[in-house]
């Protein structure tokens, strides 16, 4: 009989498009998932290593999980465990995905962890196909703060890691929470300053100078209060490639974030472009631009994709609605809005991936230029968190 609830539970994807936010979701809601036809057509069929790799890491954060792999790798059953989090963990990302492709994952369930999670990551701080390290904690983690995460969370890059050989490391910890905090978020304000890192790694600091330089020449017509720092990394704490990028945060006079960046076509391994394609299977990327290999197309186009940013509008950047609105999904049962620009194809998805999985529906209304979402949070609680 038990057996039978447990299958009638069982939400069944095609393909591999859905898997890393059925996994997800999987971990949260405690239902378990079948996905099948894996990249059947293929020239290389089933998982890939980074998938894999990802699945290794939902079992080090979780107890009793169980995972079935088919011999091919196209077929991929999933049943979740309890989330515990843990202190001292460490995990090899590998270099097909960014770090932040891994951490993405762990910023959604540590929360609801059995205790606070302490975690190194190891592998590509800055990838083409993902959010680098530097928005992850400029942009990312200041989100939770509307959720009420505040005290006790921490990212530190330790190293920095570019394509094609990484050797980035960064140390995450996260607090537990007992339930999040409904959130109000409808003024999009104005960009009252923008911020911003010029990252070199192994390559002259002039190199991230020039960027800084062609990318003031462009916003300083915007906004008056611009400020880029280079950060020059060498040695160990430069990694195993070389390589730069520039990363532009625009702050709004009511506290929300608008990003932007852009790494640079230093030319990696043979593989790295097969790896970049494959990639784009699961994340939605930036969008198509010539590599640029001189610094001052990096500072030009970082910032002329920031403000194609600013130009969508929202209280939340494009890279980020996703989970924000898994967020919103997991408060009290309590209505929380937000005000949103053009949504993205991977926030398009996840609305679906979050009514399939925790059966609720936004309510959206379409605006001048916006929408606004809305929706009554399912009451997720962490019964480990003490609230005495």
């Amino acid at each position: 009989c038990d057996r039978h609830l447990i299958l009638a539970m069982v939400l069944t994807y095609q393909g591999a498009s859905h898997f890393r936010q059925s996994i997800i979701c999987s971990t949260l809601s405690g239902r378990p998932v079948l996905i099948t036809n894996i990249r059947i057509h293929s020239s290389f069929p089933g998982l890939r290593d980074y998938e894999s790799s990802f699945l290794r890491l939902m079992d080090k954060v979780t107890n009793g999980s169980r995972v079935e792999i088919n011999d091919t790798g196209t077929r991929l059953s999933y049943t979740p465990g309890v989330i515990v989090g843990g202190t001292n963990l460490e995990h090899e990302c590998g270099s097909a995905r960014g770090i932040s492709y891994f951490l993405e994952a762990l910023i959604c369930v540590a929360p609801f962890a059995k205790a606070p999670l302490d975690i190194t990551l190891s592998g590509v701080t800055n990838h083409p196909a993902d959010v680098s390290i530097d928005l992850i904690r400029t942009v990312t983690l200041p989100l939770l703060l509307h959720f009420g995460i505040e005290e006790g969370l921490h990212l530190k890059i330790l190293s920095r890691g570019f394509l094609p050989l990484g050797g980035g490391r960064v140390n995450f910890k996260c607090p537990i929470v007992r339930k999040l905090t409904p959130i109000n978020l409808l003024q999009e304000g104005k960009i009252s300053q923008i911020r911003g890192i010029a990252c070199t790694a192994k390559v002259s600091p002039q190199l991230g100078n020039k960027a800084i330089e062609a990318a003031r020449s462009i916003l300083n017509n915007y906004a008056d209060n611009v400020f880029i720092y280079s950060d020059y990394s060498k040695g160990k704490q430069g990694g195993l490639s070389p390589g730069y990028s520039l990363s532009l945060v625009a702050e709004t006079n009511t506290g929300s974030f608008i990003c932007a960046e852009l790494l640079s076509g230093i030319p990696s391994s043979k593989g790295a472009p097969h790896l970049q394609q494959e990639a784009k299977e699961v994340l939605e990327v930036l969008p198509p631009l010539p590599a640029p290999y001189l610094p001052e197309e990096v500072g030009k186009q970082a910032a002329y994709l920031l403000l194609q940013e600013a130009l969508r509008g929202g209280c939340v950047d494009s890279t980020n609605q996703w989970l924000v609105l898994l967020l919103m999904v997991l408060c009290q049962e309590d209505v929380s809005q937000i005000r949103l620009g053009q949504l993205s194809p991977s926030a398009i998805s996840f609305l679906r991936c979050i009514k399939e999985f925790f059966g609720t529906r936004f309510k959206i209304v379409e605006e001048e230029n916006s929408v606004v979402l809305s929706c009554i949070g399912c009451g997720f609680e962490n019964i480990a968190k003490k609230v005495f």
